[in-house]
């Protein structure tokens, strides 16, 4: 079996990364390009995104990235971020061109929406509030110290606050600036 090629590829999908020195690449990439520490959940999730990298390639990777110093990790609170050595913030271009500009841009592509939904989650509120027939669904947006949006929804049953809860975080963005167009418009 060829070392390079000895990784799992299950639910990777076509053009992936099929190598580890790939997936260490990407990761070391996303650390470079994002400039931010990343948690291991967050390296997880934005590379399953579009499924990339196989999940257990991708720890594995994170691991022996971490063991040999190519990577540091921190523990904040309860969360162990990730963070390139300054002295291996190392040249973006040679990486671009270890790596096909796809699996680049997708992983740029998920990190963005990653980081996007998990601020959206941090800066907003979904509260439920049981009724004798149904739930009500509060959804609030915050900017900092101001509340930009608040609205309450009703729906039938759990099954549906969790898909409304789950589409809220995906899309706040857009159910915000739609509610506002829909307001303003003459």
């Amino acid at each position: 079996m060829d070392q390079e090629k000895n990784t799992f590829s299950e639910g990777v999908v076509p053009g992936g990364l099929t190598t580890s020195p790939e997936i260490k690449l990407l990761i070391c990439y996303l650390l470079k390009t994002l400039r931010q520490p990343l948690s291991r959940s967050q390296i997880n999730e934005i590379l399953q995104e579009y499924p990339v990298a196989n999940y257990f390639e991708v720890n594995q990777a994170l691991s022996e990235l971490v063991k040999n110093g190519s990577v540091l990790s921190e523990l904040s609170g309860d969360t162990e971020l990730m963070t390139l050595p300054g002295k291996l913030m190392f040249d973006v271009a040679a990486i671009e061109r270890s790596l096909p500009r796809s699996v680049r841009e997708k992983a740029m592509s998920a990190a963005l929406q990653v980081l996007a939904r998990e601020r959206v989650k941090r800066e907003s509120r979904v509260e439920v509030t049981k009724l004798a027939h149904g739930f009500h669904v509060s959804f609030t947006i915050n900017d900092m110290d101001t509340e930009l949006l608040a609205l309450k929804v009703y729906v039938a049953d759990e099954g549906q606050i969790e898909t409304v809860k789950r589409n809220f975080y995906a899309n706040a963005v857009a159910i915000y600036s739609n509610i506002i167009s829909a307001l303003t418009v003459e």
